[in-house]
């Protein structure tokens, strides 16, 4: 689930972090912030409360006359504790007027706190401004103290207490948003203008293919970000060459080679013996299509055919036709016309070197068409030795040769797989080999539907 929600792009990394440190400084803001804005309500809770204790036990010491004034101030005597035990205490009022009473000399007994309802008739909240008495009631409680004079009854006085903090997390859940808008806007235009030369360096390499005739990616972004695309840039322009090289080189061997055999071939006629004749000229001809696939297979990736328009139920049907004319015992189940778009001539070699292998080494070949709405399967059987399972990809590796099923009686230098596989992945394809029940082997071209499988020329 994690990677699922996880941003992708490095500009969306980079936010993600940035929001993710900014969140975790709000908290920690938040944190000291409550703590000090606990710590100052107390303060302005127990200062008053400690002056007017003072005060009333001042005035309890002067003559009678004084002392009835005590009934008239905000605090009262009472012979016992007239906090109810259910009232909800705040032992840290407690322990805070006890350390405050005792830097003053008093030695109270037992300090006493509850919150209590508020009565909105109170007194009190008549001369408060109109808002803060309404945010008191609605959000308050009377803070209920009692403080045990020992051998002389309680001090009892009365005060609000708003606990409420959601005033300052709604102004810290602003300041936040806006501390996001501010930074993150920036972190994301900057992460877009770092990432928009990546993409298109991305989709260059995604697209590059020897010959493309594509454009240099243009140098834009950070210095680090346009060294990199400079350097893709002359890794490009070097591949090319390489590989301009290697056709080249592959060119003239391919000459040479050819000159030498056609001579062979002239010069075979003159050989009397008829089986001779015969063999060696089967052998030279073997040389020659082992050439053609050697050269076929070093230049894939460099097609110079275009992709076209193509009836692939017509192009199999062809290749089919020819193993017929030649008397091999091949068969197609016939369908309806497949319009597809493919190089076929290519195409048609890859489905030529499945039957080849199914003729040589299953005596002939069942060929069909399955259209599924992916794509198009192009399915070769035979009933021949099959292949053993562990070994099903092994003949895809340029010159392996299976020595149970394959020897120098059937031709063959173990190219054909390869090459069908890279004409078919070339396409956008891929070819699959599974053991039929009851005997032989089944390869599976499996293309899919569209032009956009086909590489660019």
């Amino acid at each position: 689930m994690t990677r699922r929600w996880r941003p992708r792009t490095l500009a969306g990394q980079i936010a993600l972090l940035v929001a993710i440190g900014l969140f975790v400084a709000q908290a920690i803001n938040f944190g000291l912030l409550l703590r000090e804005r606990r710590n100052f309500r107390l303060e302005q809770t127990t200062g008053p409360v400690v002056a007017r204790l003072i005060d009333a036990t001042e005035r309890a010491a002067r003559p009678r006359p004084d002392r009835d004034r005590e009934q008239r101030g905000r605090v009262r005597r009472y012979p016992a504790n007239p906090i109810p035990v259910t009232a909800p205490r705040l032992t840290e009022v407690e322990d805070a007027l006890r350390s405050t009473l005792a830097e003053t000399g008093m030695r109270p007994g037992r300090i006493v706190t509850g919150l209590l309802p508020i009565d909105p008739a109170d007194p009190l909240l008549r001369r408060m401004p109109p808002k803060r008495a309404e945010r008191i009631v609605a959000r308050g409680a009377e803070l209920r103290i009692a403080v045990e004079q020992p051998g002389r009854g309680w001090w009892v006085l009365s005060t609000f207490w708003l606990s409420d903090d959601r005033d300052l997390v709604w102004r810290l859940v602003g300041e936040t948003a806006v501390l996001y808008l501010l930074v993150l806007v920036p972190v994301l235009l900057a992460g877009r203008r770092l990432s928009r030369p990546l993409r298109d360096l991305t989709r260059a390499a995604e697209r590059f293919g020897p010959g493309d005739g594509a454009e240099e990616v243009p140098e834009s972004g950070p210095g680090d970000v346009r060294q990199l695309i400079a350097a893709f840039n002359a890794l490009r322009l070097r591949v090319t060459a390489m590989l301009e090289e290697k056709d080249r080189m592959l060119g003239a061997i391919g000459h040479d080679l050819r000159t030498p055999l056609a001579a062979l071939r002239v010069r075979i006629e003159s050989v009397e013996d008829e089986g001779d004749r015969t063999r060696m000229a089967a052998t030279i001809e073997e040389m020659n299509r082992t050439l053609d696939d050697i050269l076929s297979l070093a230049r894939m990736g460099r097609p110079s055919e275009a992709p076209t328009e193509v009836d692939l139920a017509a192009l199999v049907d062809a290749v089919v036709e020819d193993f017929r004319d030649l008397g091999q015992d091949v068969a197609f189940e016939e369908v309806e016309r497949l319009r597809m778009r493919l190089r076929p001539a290519l195409m048609r070699r890859a489905v030529r070197n499945l039957i080849e292998n199914a003729v040589k080494y299953g005596g002939g070949a069942e060929v069909r068409l399955a259209v599924a709405p992916h794509g198009v399967d192009i399915e070769v059987a035979d009933r021949g030795p099959g292949i053993p399972e562990e070994r099903l990809e092994d003949v895809f590796d340029p010159f392996t040769r299976l020595e149970s099923s394959r020897n120098r009686d059937t031709g063959g230098i173990g190219l054909g797989l390869a090459l069908a596989r890279s004409i078919v992945r070339e396409a956008g394809g891929d070819i699959r080999l599974r053991n039929r029940a009851g005997g032989g082997l089944c390869a599976v071209i499996a293309l899919p539907r569209g032009a956009r499988s086909i590489a660019p020329v």
